[in-house]
This record gives structure tokens, C-alpha cells and sequence, in this order.
């Protein structure tokens, strides 16, 4: 099967490419955010094949898998076929609602030409999508490999664009909790982080690099206040970390109990925090069991067996 998706997030799109199928995914001379191309800070395996927009009308393409309100327009004029009407598609919905929660329409609402896969039952539970057919695909993550050795007494953080995103990640409360513990934080964006003592930022690491820093740090903190799941969280239990995280979204679904310490409560995160800090072998104990969570839930293998089986379903 020959599936249309565009590179717009890194991890979810490095899981999906490693499927049986081959991936068209576009390409433009400018690399902007419609044709971004194959993954250059990711391992991309090479089914996932780079097209220009102008080539794609003579493509054969089974299924166009859609992640943006305006791609369904952008689909359209590239292929000269309508995703859902002249081909089968589908509309990934990766972001928890934004506007009038609980109350939110999704912009697919009411299409049922085309079926809406929510990433976590959170997002099915808060999105209106109408008469539009959904489903949830839990992430899948290609595993690192079990590397913690948490050597350094530090707290690990991943947070893309905090300046931007601010209370949305949780970006207000890393002083605070770089006041409790040391902080490291990692992404995309965080040199534009003002200079606070006890934190220190990591620009824009290659994957494999940052799984590996991250896996040194004694504990990960997820200060994410409204996002449907980060894959960074589920990275860093796939890598051994015990976990630190506000019990906002999917986070309670994902993080058992004995795998780390969630809550609403900013204060007890902070116990939580200087706790495995303090203590290796029980911060060792809770990274085990992440890992095995994680593993359990969100392998790589169940995700691809899960769009497998929506593929076939979709395109009859």
C-alpha cells in the first residue's frame, strides 16, 4: 500500500514510517512545514520516500493520512482527488482541544467520508467530532533499548517551544522545581529560556544523542499541563527513567503507580523529585518498572498492527 502522510511530528511519524507500506511523504526546495521531507534528526527506514507536490498527481496513492485542518485542501490540489471522496483518508488528531472545552468541534466534525484517529481516549473523549466516524491508536514507540544508568543527580526535561507554548508545557513552573533539583532541560526553542540558577538547556539534540543524555539524568519530569500524551514521557520510560508528572490528559493512564509519581499537586511532585534523587536504588526500581509499562502499552509492534488493521478496514 502506498500511504500519503506529511513529516509533521518527529516521534509519532518515526513510529508510523517503520510499517510494512511504503510512505510518500513530501518534499519541497525550502524544506518549510508542508514538505519537510524524511526525518534528518530521526532514523527513518526506507520505505518512507521523499515526493515533490508537483509529481504527486501521477502517483498511485492508496491512502492519505492527514494531521492538519489544511491539508485536506493542500491533498486536493497536489493529487487532483479529494481525500475522503476520489480516495480513502484518514485525520490523525495528535492535540488535545483548545478552544470551548469540553465543547470544542474538531474541524473534521461531521465528515463521514472520513474516520478521525484520536491518539489517546482523552482526545476521543473531548473532541466533538460529530457524525465522523473516530477510533484510538495508542502511540507506539521505537524502543531505544533500556539505557538509564541515571548517574547524574539531575532531573531530565523534554519541553519543545516553552517560550512559545508557556503554560501549555508547564513552562512557568520550571523555576520552581529548578529550585527543589537540579533541572536539564532538552528541545526544540529552549536556548530562548531565560537564564535561571539550577537549570541548564540543551538545544535540539539528534534522538539518539538526547535518549542518551536523558538516560544519565537520575529522574524525568513531565510539567506538561494540556497535551494529549508526550512522546518524550513515553521515550523516557521506554529508556529505564522513573517518572515525575502532572496528572493532566493520558499521563494517569500511562504512569502506573510503581513506575513514578503523578499528580496535581506541584508539592508533592517536588517530594517526588528530591525522593529519587536522594535515592538511586529506588529510583532504579521505579525505571524498571516504567520500562515494563511502557513496553507493555505502547510497543512499537502493537501501534503498527493497530493502523494496520484501520488501513484495510479504510480502504475497503
Amino acid at each position: 500500500m502506498r500511504i500519503l502522510h506529511w513529516h509533521v511530528h518527529g516521534s509519532w511519524s518515526t513510529a508510523f514510517v517503520h510499517g510494512p507500506h511504503t510512505y510518500l511523504v513530501p518534499v519541497t526546495p525550502d524544506r518549510g512545514a508542508d514538505g519537510l521531507g524524511r526525518a534528518r534528526t530521526f532514523p527513518w527506514p526506507q520505505q518512507a520516500v521523499e515526493v515533490a507536490p508537483e509529481v504527486l498527481a501521477d502517483e498511485q496513492v492508496d491512502l492519505v493520512v492527514l494531521q492538519r485542518p489544511h491539508e485536506l485542501e493542500l491533498a486536493e490540489r497536489w493529487l487532483g482527488r479529494r481525500p475522503g471522496r476520489d480516495l480513502p483518508a484518514v485525520y490523525v488528531e495528535h492535540n488535545t482541544p483548545r478552544a470551548d472545552v469540553p465543547n470544542t468541534r474538531h474541524p473534521m466534525a461531521d465528515r463521514p467520508d472520513l474516520t478521525v484517529v484520536h491518539v489517546t481516549a482523552f482526545n476521543q473523549l473531548f473532541w466533538d467530532c460529530g457524525r465522523t466516524p473516530t477510533v484510538v491508536i495508542e502511540h507506539g514507540i521505537v524502543d531505544p533499548g533500556e539505557c538509564y544508568t541515571g548517574e547524574l543527580p539531575r532531573v531530565g526535561v523534554v519541553v519543545n517551544e516553552p517560550v512559545r507554548r508557556g503554560r501549555v508545557t508547564g513552562t512557568d513552573l520550571l523555576p520552581r522545581f529548578a529550585r527543589q533539583a537540579p533541572l536539564d532541560v532538552f528541545g526544540m526553542g529552549v536556548e530562548q529560556l531565560p537564564p535561571q540558577p539550577g537549570m541548564a538547556t540543551f538545544e535540539d539534540l539528534p534522538q539518539r544523542r538526547m535518549h542518551a543524555e536523558l538516560a544519565r539524568r537520575r529522574v524525568y519530569l513531565h510539567p506538561i499541563r494540556w497535551t494529549s500524551l508526550g512522546l518524550s514521557l513515553l521515550e523516557a520510560m521506554h529508556l529505564g527513567m522513573p517518572v515525575v508528572a502532572l496528572a493532566t490528559t493520558e499521563a494517569t493512564e500511562a504512569v502506573p503507580p510503581e513506575a513514578g509519581v503523578v499528580s496535581t499537586r506541584v508539592e508533592r511532585l517536588e517530594e517526588a523529585l528530591r525522593a529519587f534523587l536522594a535515592d538511586p536504588e529506588l529510583a532504579r526500581h521505579a525505571g524498571r518498572a516504567a520500562r515494563a509499562a511502557a513496553r507493555r502499552r505502547y510497543s512499537l509492534d502493537r501501534f503498527l498492527a493497530d493502523w494496520d488493521r484501520l488501513t484495510k478496514e479504510v480502504t475497503g
